[in-house]
């Protein structure tokens, strides 16, 4: 259920228009399983193989190949469906979708219509400030991928890559409750987020392995309203389907774009149609790609050579209880745990391998330091050389340690940035680093005391000046900050130049 701290926001008006419109959206999310062997074949789905290389005879739709289950599909949708808190059906089936594709070679697409394996479930999507929107999920149904057409190896001919077909797809149905472009794309992203750190579908929106078929529809401000209270679509606007888009920048530009074309149509007095479209990031501009086909154009009905599939409430259960801890409730532990603000919890927690790290990093330590260096100091380089915490030169002892030369005031701030820097480049032990070039923190306060003598002797002008404003008291510090190496304890040369001018 939504968390009861969120507030959920107003759906967004869209400017310009003679009107006032609002949006309604709702998506169509296509996640390939995480699985070694396609959904009904044991052929291999690695990205980037030969052409025609990954493909079984059933696969190609060679006569007589009967289809048979992959069973480690089921288990990973399974797996998705309880981490989106739905409803497991212990009984779907399969059934044959029927169309024409040059990179389908059955002519037909095995899915699921009328028995899906996943029922309704829902995903809590924050928007910053407090806000967040409840997206209902109708249904999770599995199908096979087609294949991939190539126009653009030669002038007079298309190309077929049959590798991808029959690879295993969660198709993620949710309800229309997204308002905005930000919500549809912030939708995604956090569904590729859960499903990273389930396992089930590796989110690579650039390999196609992750994608988004998005319906937009307008309405005038109070029919959604009518529309949740009697589920009647006749409240909202016709819909059209903006097909395969694949990041997240694309979803929210083609949903503005597809919004203000049906608004224009509206209001000079046409009718939208319902129908795929294409956007075009190029021209900025949306195109129809063909009608929108009901159920019964596809003429749907149950494969025949796949029984019902039939599942058991324990096997279910074992996948509930191996499920991981998911996005939601690690960032309200490290909040617990570790002390964080809301924001750096959501950075630290955007995926799997982050969160792993900092924790790494946080256990038995000073939590909001931890993430302040993990952060700050770690994301921030690695963002600068387009690099990612799997390949980060530092390792989480390295920075723990770090962080416990901070702590035990062996090293100052500005020194641990130095020491921070020769660990990323050159590697190595913090501590041992710190002792065998001198870098350790001067906490001697007969030496510290010296060296304030000796610069307040030497500047009677500025001892004067400092006493009448005590805020040039500063220039003494950073002196003696200087003649130290920045070596000195701050906290120490502070107290003593406070006292020695008698602040």
């Amino acid at each position: 259920m939504l968390d009861l701290t969120y507030e959920s926001p107003k759906a967004k008006t869209i400017a310009g228009a003679k009107a006032d419109w609002e949006l309604v959206i709702g998506l169509e999310v296509h996640a390939q399983v995480s699985s070694n062997a396609k959904l009904f074949s044991g052929a291999s789905t690695k990205f980037g193989a030969e052409p025609n290389s990954n493909v079984a005879f059933v696969d190609a739709a060679m006569p007589g190949m009967l289809p048979v289950i992959n069973e480690y599909c089921i288990e990973q949708t399974v797996r998705t469906g309880l981490g989106l808190k739905a409803e497991i059906n212990l009984r779907s089936a399969f059934d044959r979708k029927n169309y024409f594709y040059p990179d389908l070679p059955q002519g037909y697409q095995i899915s699921q219509l009328y028995h899906p394996i996943v029922g309704e479930g829902e995903v809590l999507v924050e928007l910053g400030n407090g806000m967040a929107r409840l997206v209902r999920v109708e249904r999770i149904h599995m199908e096979q991928d087609a294949g991939k057409s190539i126009h653009d190896m030669d002038p007079n001919m298309s190309f077929v890559d049959l590798n991808r077909t029959g690879v295993a797809l969660m198709e993620i149905v949710s309800r229309p409750d997204m308002r905005s472009p930000e919500e549809a794309a912030a939708f995604v992203t956090k569904l590729r987020q859960i499903l990273r750190y389930l396992g089930t579908c590796d989110g690579n929106m650039q390999n196609g392995n992750m994608r988004a078929d998005v319906n937009v529809s307008i309405c005038q401000p109070g029919q959604y309203e009518k529309y949740q209270e009697t589920q009647d679509f006749s409240h909202l606007g016709t819909r059209c389907e903006i097909k395969n888009m694949n990041s997240m920048r694309f979803i929210q530009q083609a949903i503005e774009v597809e919004a203000r074309r049906q608004i224009s149509i509206v209001e000079n007095g046409g009718k939208v149609v319902q129908e795929t479209r294409l956007y075009d990031p190029d021209k900025g501009e949306t195109r129809s790609m063909r009608s929108k086909e009901e159920a019964h154009d596809y003429r749907y009905f149950p494969d025949p050579d796949l029984l019902p599939l039939e599942i058991e409430q324990a096997w279910v259960d074992d996948i509930a209880a191996s499920l991981p801890e998911l996005p939601d409730a690690k960032k309200a532990r490290f909040i617990g745990d570790f002390g964080l603000s809301d924001y750096d919890a959501s950075v630290l927690t955007a995926d799997v391998d982050s969160a792993a790290y900092y924790e790494a990093v946080a256990q038995g330590r000073d939590g909001k330091l931890a993430a302040n260096w993990v952060i700050n100091e770690l994301f921030g380089r690695l963002k600068k050389e387009d690099h990612d915490i799997t390949t980060s030169p530092v390792s989480p002892t390295q920075l723990g340690g770090i962080v416990d030369l901070i702590t035990s005031g062996d090293i100052s701030g500005k020194i641990a940035k130095d020491l921070f820097e020769i660990v990323y480049t050159t590697g190595g032990d913090p501590a041992e680093i710190v002792e065998t070039r001198g870098m350790k923190q001067v906490t001697d306060t007969g030496a510290i005391e010296a060296a304030v003598d000796e610069i307040i002797a030497a500047n009677p002008a500025q001892v004067e000046k400092a006493k009448a404003n005590p805020k040039l008291a500063g220039w003494f510090v950073g002196q003696v900050m200087k003649a130290t190496g920045g070596k000195a304890n701050p906290k120490a040369v502070n107290q003593i130049v406070s006292r020695k001018l008698s602040l």
